[in-house]
């Protein structure tokens, strides 16, 4: 019996705001870009740095604790899956998007840092996907994983997909 592993770490800065779409059957998605930088000295010793740009999606409870979150330029770290989509695009060529399913992610921004007008604290308790978190004011606590809702790709079809 073969065995397979998908499983991707990132940490890094948010490109965009979460952008959030609700799909025909109820389902929240929300999609956003994450910059990781890395860094080098090359053989002269000189060092050298590159920027990689990922696509992330993430659904459910999660998608809407993302969206009232996190902001562009936020730190966090995601864990998920890599999925590799395509399509037709109106010009009859075949398209693809790699980007990352999130299942797992943790807010990284320093204590007290400004969200949405707010500010939030740290705490070890840390958010739990059945946590209702629908008002703006409430505090978030910033430190422990938040666990995806049950959603599969199954669930959904590429047709249905906002982007």
């Amino acid at each position: 019996m073969a065995m397979s592993l998908n499983k991707c770490q990132l940490i890094g800065n948010l490109t965009r705001d979460p952008e959030l779409k609700q799909l025909p059957g109820g389902q929240t998605v929300a999609s956003f870009g994450l910059a990781t930088n890395s860094s080098w000295k090359d053989a002269s010793g000189e060092r050298k740095e590159k920027t990689e740009f990922h696509n992330l999606v993430v659904w459910g409870k999660l998608a809407e604790i993302c969206g009232q979150y996190l902001k562009k330029g936020s730190k966090a770290y995601f864990e998920g899956r890599i999925q590799t989509r395509d399509w037709e695009a109106e010009d009859g060529t075949k398209r693809y998007r790699t980007e990352i399913v999130v299942e797992n992610m943790i807010m990284l921004d320093k204590k007290g840092a400004e969200i949405e007008g707010g500010s939030y604290e740290r705490s070890a308790g840390g958010i739990k996907n059945e946590g209702d978190y629908s008002s703006q004011d409430e505090a978030a606590p910033a430190e422990a994983p938040v666990k995806a809702g049950a959603a599969k790709s199954d669930d959904v079809s590429v047709d249905d997909l906002p982007f």
